[in-house]
């Protein structure tokens, strides 16, 4: 079977992370979170780190026992069994291709409004390129675009923050903040953590992986929930949660209102980039999984293959990049990010269900880590809007039907 090449170290591990986390999510989730909570709005960011805690420490614990591409698919079926490694390997795919065009979209929704589509397709056959050329290309680019994004969401932070119009009242937690909200707020929030899994399938391309998969994740996701944390505060204490949550661009509602309207076209520019480092990395995330599950035939095996230059699955990427630029073409923006944060909090599930089998010898964390990580995961899954919840355990069930059907004609 071919392998991958190991050439990425703790810093390109942490960059890969943080293109997944540090993108859209930022730009965009806090308006309708708020909505969601209210002034909750910061108990649900602090519920949403609480499971993406859990979840990230089950999931490198497992990463660094279990080296190989495909993250929970690989960990699911090698410590629960085939079945479960399949459903989430299937909520992956499934779900982060979903992603993927959302992100697309996000993109051309700044870039171009009004062309978003054609926008967005164009980025997914860009950002396919980049990939298949090799993924240490991949992690330079993202290196670039984690230090421009996180240069606009310092200036926002500083704008709001000295813009004289930020009140400390703004952040009490009032009577509009209700449990079923802020479980729904944290599961919107819990889409822009949930870039670390990347971290994981990439686990047979980084160097020491037992050392390198453990630091880079916890590593990645505090850097994440500080900016997140800063830039949230900063938002709220300027808009308020009425006016945050009907904001159309919150982060650009908020320089304005803090009287930096200057920067408004810094921010649409940052979210456009962010948005393409997140698309970036989640391409290169999926066609991981797919390369994993092809090898053990529950995807076309011709997907399994290994481009004997650039060391990267190259069919299983383009495959991911063509299905993502017709979903781009074609789909609308909000359903496929409630599609997308069911099928990653049922992966996620799956992760801490995995990571409760694990022995002292193996590093297994605390155990109260994956039952508060996979109790969270439910709870925020069912706590979506209905659509959402409906169609993503339709697509799941789906996927259970067909591999319950491989087997019985395996076993005829």
């Amino acid at each position: 079977m071919e392998t991958l090449r190991r050439r990425l170290g703790v810093f390109d591990a942490v960059v890969i992370g943080l293109g997944s986390m540090i993108g859209a999510g930022i730009f965009a989730a806090l308006a309708p979170a708020a909505h969601a909570a209210g002034s909750g709005l910061l108990i649900a960011l602090a519920v949403a780190a609480v499971v993406a805690f859990c979840n990230a420490t089950s999931s490198a614990r497992l990463a660094a026992r279990h080296p190989q591409s495909g993250g929970t698919y690989v960990y699911g079926r090698e410590r629960l069994g085939p079945f479960w490694g399949y459903l989430a390997g299937w909520a992956f795919v499934v779900g982060k291709t979903a992603s993927c065009a959302a992100m697309a979209l996000t993109v051309g929704s700044y870039v171009w409004p009004g062309r978003e589509h054609l926008v967005a397709v164009a980025a997914v056959v860009a950002l396919t390129a980049v990939n298949y050329a090799g993924v240490q290309k991949a992690a330079w680019l993202t290196r670039l675009i984690v230090a421009a994004v996180l240069a606009v969401l310092a200036a926002v932070v500083t704008a709001c923050l000295a813009g004289g119009t930020a009140v400390a009242a703004q952040l009490d937690v009032g009577a509009d903040a209700r449990p079923g909200g802020i479980l729904q707020a944290a599961g919107l929030l819990f889409f822009a953590f949930a870039g670390y899994a990347r971290i994981a399938t990439l686990g047979e391309e980084v160097r020491d992986p037992g050392r390198t998969i453990p630091r880079a994740i916890p590593l990645a996701l505090g850097i994440t929930l500080a900016v997140y944390t800063a830039v949230a505060v900063a938002v709220l204490a300027v808009l308020g949660p009425d006016r945050l949550a009907q904001a159309t661009a919150p982060l650009a509602d908020a320089v304005r209102a803090a009287g930096a309207p200057g920067l408004v076209p810094v921010v649409r520019a940052g979210a456009a980039v962010a948005s393409l480092g997140s698309l970036l990395a989640l391409i290169l995330g999926v066609s991981r999984t797919t390369l994993a599950m092809a090898r053990d035939h529950h995807l076309p095996p011709t997907l399994a293959a290994v481009h004997p230059r650039f060391h990267v699955p190259h069919r299983a990427e383009l495959a991911v990049g063509t299905v993502v630029a017709v979903l781009a073409a074609t789909t609308d923006v909000r359903g496929a990010i409630g599609f997308s944060s069911f099928g990653v909090l049922a992966y996620y599930a799956v992760a801490n269900a995995a990571a409760w089998t694990l022995t002292p010898a193996e590093g297994r964390p605390p155990r109260v880590v994956p039952v508060l990580g996979a109790a969270g995961c439910l709870a925020l899954a069912l706590s979506l809007p209905a659509a959402s919840v409906l169609s993503g355990a339709l697509v799941l069930a789906l996927g259970a039907a067909a591999y319950g059907l491989r087997q019985a004609v395996t076993r005829d």
